[in-house]
């Protein structure tokens, strides 16, 4: 509110500068249309927006002096030099309560009603008292045309490009240290002027979204529907040029959500959604970009009626169904495309989409859909700043140069480091950085520019696109630096993989990568649910699937594992497996872990193993290969009897088998006893090579500790032929005993398996 009423005081004190010259004019010629039109529009905007800034006075005097000039115009009253006076009494009576609003002083009220009284007509002719004039503050803002502010931001671009030149050359150089004193004290001011100089142009996004309830609010009226408006990011700032370039478009689109997406109160009622429809307008910014999001909790887009709608003007039926979900969602932006079947004064006139993202991208910008059936729409509108000084990152790729904004990278690592892991899952490439995995993206294969060039790739950069984060591998990591970015050509920008163009002190030019659109052509998707309802939320909605690792086994079949449980994918050895101990093992990281396969492993110098954690124990699971990673499906038809299979669910209309994990662990896993938990059996008496080379092992492939340190603190000791009073009674003791017979002592037989284990047992669960 304080930057509208800076701008209304700005406005208004120039307005009376201008208008001055007019008055006495006027008072000179009453007659003069031209003139009188003038000094109402003055009143008149002053009248208007004093009632939205709640500034009563200034609106009373306005109304008043407004009401008689309508009168004149209308030529209903012949000015006389009585009514001059008062409205110039009035219009001077405005500038001191500007002033003395602008100054924060108080000015009484005396006199104002002899002001408008004198306004009447046979009122006497007033003349103002002398009341003492408010004092005019110190102006604090200035117009300016917005070529000057151009060349302004020019002229700032070649000083920083000339800065950055300059300290290149100087570390590529022995120099006097004064004068890298003198440099770095130069680039500190450029520094702050250049961000004085972008802000001029800057005006907040509040000016675009302060129309918006009202707009909404009778537009859903027009249509008999109730929608809850919320807006978010206000505070942005955005160049002027660009909110004036928005604001057709960004109406547009809100009318369209609430005709078109927004169901009516009965329509949502039978879909089991709240009466009162739920829209959102957020805006934020992205590195170079300014991203503005609209989304609704409505229909959604019904891509059959645009098939169909499309069809009907003679294109091919068969394409368009064979399209990708995302392009059919894109129909929308075909010339001359409406869903309406009648025209209406807010649709129908076949003047839709295409409008929008031609305005959109006209300023290398662009627009992105999100449609879920049902549930609603969200539209993000990407537009970059027009000229703009940003931190990048310069890497390369194939030989090329690219920038990347700073602020996108979350941190810069070697692919060789210990820390990273890289797996291949099917066609794609997965990347665990510190526990922390995320999907791989090559730049060079992105751009197409890789071909048969053998790069070093060794850099991975970890981006954050908003809607989550990813690993970009490039070849190196040159430099630092800040750029002068602009707009490239349309037919760069249509790539959607470029933000804009920049030519660094090196002269050579450069392009901006949108590591947004990367991740977009590269086919990742983030999940983000459109506008969700609080009302569905609060009765519990609908819960998103387990995420599985969809494989192709050994024997041909498709199957699914959770993919909690997939530590990760490696490729082994054929020597590394072996029948050993009754069952296949594999030998992996300097241990041995139980494996588990559909048949038996022979003839393949490789193969690929998944290997499975519980977080306690681990197992290996031979397959063919991987193929992808999908959302499991709620309904799982459950298998007919306890096995590997646990069930089998639908995906892509074909069934696929689930792994049972628990069976596998259950089967296989009991090497991963929990070391730390087993009891301590400490073995004592008779002969210690015998306990040590017979006993020791089978405890411990039972899941027992084993010590033979009598200092030790054990949960049971085992002791062999020894007397029944031999040991402290500080752990129970488990007496074996030579001889086959004579078991009347209570001690047992040492190769009676069963009986030790049982005993064993029975003291495990009395502890």
């Amino acid at each position: 509110m304080d930057d509208l009423l800076q701008e209304f005081i700005a406005e208004t004190r120039e307005t009376l500068e201008a208008l001055s010259g007019e008055i006495v004019a006027w008072e000179a010629n009453p007659a003069d249309r031209a003139r009188l039109d003038a000094i109402f529009r003055f009143v008149h905007t002053v009248k208007g927006s004093c009632g939205f800034l709640d500034l009563p006075r200034l609106a009373r005097l306005s109304h008043a002096a407004e009401d008689v000039l309508a009168t004149v115009r209308a030529g209903e009253r012949v000015p006389d030099r009585a009514l001059v006076n008062a409205v110039l009494a009035v219009v001077d009576r405005i500038g001191e309560l500007v002033e003395a609003i602008d100054a924060g002083s108080g000015l009484d009220d005396s006199g104002e009603d002899l002001l408008i009284a004198a306004l009447e007509e046979g009122s006497e002719e007033v003349i103002q008292a002398a009341a003492p004039a408010a004092q005019r503050a110190a102006a604090r803002s200035v117009r300016l045309n917005v070529d000057l502010l151009d060349r302004m931001m020019s002229g700032m671009s070649d000083m920083v490009l000339a800065r950055n030149e300059l300290s290149r050359r100087l570390r590529n150089a022995e120099v006097d240290p004064q004068i890298e004193a003198a440099l770095e004290r130069m680039s500190a001011t450029v520094a702050d002027l250049r961000d004085t100089v972008t802000r001029t142009r800057m005006q907040k996004i509040d000016a675009l979204f302060s129309a918006l309830p009202r707009m909404v609010r009778d537009t859903a009226a027009s249509l008999g529907k109730s929608v809850n408006l919320q807006i978010e990011g206000a505070e942005v700032e955005l160049d002027r040029e660009m909110i004036e370039v928005l604001r057709d478009p960004l109406v547009h689109i809100i009318r369209n959500a609430i005709d078109h997406g927004i169901e009516s109160p009965e329509g949502r009622r039978a879909a089991g959604k709240r009466e009162h429809g739920r829209l959102s307008v957020a805006a934020r910014q992205s590195g170079n970009q300014i991203v503005v999001e609209i989304a609704d909790d409505g229909r959604g887009i019904d891509t059959e009626r645009l098939i169909r709608k499309l069809a009907d003007t003679g294109r091919d039926e068969r394409a368009l169904r064979s399209l990708s979900e995302r392009a059919k969602q894109e129909l929308v932006f075909e010339p001359g495309l409406s869903s309406k079947d009648e025209v209406s004064e807010v649709s129908g006139r076949g003047v839709g989409m295409d409008v929008v993202r031609a305005a959109i991208e006209q300023i290398g910008g662009r627009v992105d859909l999100d449609s879920q059936p049902g549930k609603g729409l969200r539209i993000l509108i990407r537009v970059p700043l027009t000229l703009s000084i940003i931190p990048t990152i310069v890497v390369a790729a194939a030989g090329q140069r690219f920038a990347v904004p700073r602020q996108a990278i979350e941190e810069i690592v070697s692919e060789s480091s210990e820390a990273i892991r890289v797996d291949r899952i099917g066609s794609a490439e997965v990347v665990t950085v510190r526990d922390r995995r995320l999907p791989l993206v090559e730049l060079a294969s992105v751009l197409g520019i890789g071909g048969n060039v053998c790069a070093m790739r060794t850099m991975l950069a970890i981006v954050s696109v908003g809607e989550g984060s990813y690993a970009l591998r490039v070849d190196d990591v040159l430099d630092n630096e800040e750029l002068v970015i602009k707009p490239a050509a349309p037919a760069i920008m249509a790539t959607g993989v470029y933000a804009g163009q920049t030519l660094p002190d090196s002269g050579r030019p450069m392009l901006l990568l949108d590591c947004g659109g990367i991740a977009r052509d590269a086919g990742l998707q983030f999940i983000h649910d459109v506008l969700a309802d609080e009302a569905d939320e609060a009765a519990g909605a609908e819960v998103e699937g387990v995420q599985a690792l969809v494989f192709i086994d050994l024997d041909g079949a498709r199957r699914a594992v959770p993919l909690a449980v997939v530590d990760r994918i490696e490729q082994v050895a054929g020597d590394a497996i072996r029948h050993a101990a009754g069952r296949m093992r594999l030998t992996i990281d300097g241990r041995i872990i139980p494996l588990a396969a559909r048949c038996e492993l022979a003839g393949a110098s490789t193969w690929s193993i998944l290997r499975l954690k519980d977080g306690v124990s681990e197992i290996g699971y031979a397959i063919a290969e991987a193929a992808d990673i999908v959302s499991l499906p709620a309904e799982i038809v459950a298998a007919g009897a306890p096995g590997p299979i646990a069930g089998a669910v639908l995906l892509d209309d074909e069934p696929v088998e689930l792994l049972d994990p628990h069976w596998l662990f259950a089967e296989h896993g009991e090497e991963g006893t929990d070391s730390a938990t087993a009891p301590l059996c400490l073995l004592t008496g008779g002969d210690d090579g015998w306990m040590r080379t017979f006993v020791q092992p089978m405890l411990e492939t039972a899941g027992y500790r084993v010590t033979l340190d009598a200092g030790e603190t054990a949960d049971v000791v085992l002791a062999l032929d020894s007397p029944a009073d031999a040991h402290a009674a500080s752990a129970p003791v488990v007496r074996l005993r030579s001889k086959r017979g004579c078991d009347g002592d209570g001690s047992i037989w040492r190769y009676d398996r069963d009986a030790l284990l049982g005993a064993l047992a029975s003291v495990a669960r009395g502890k």
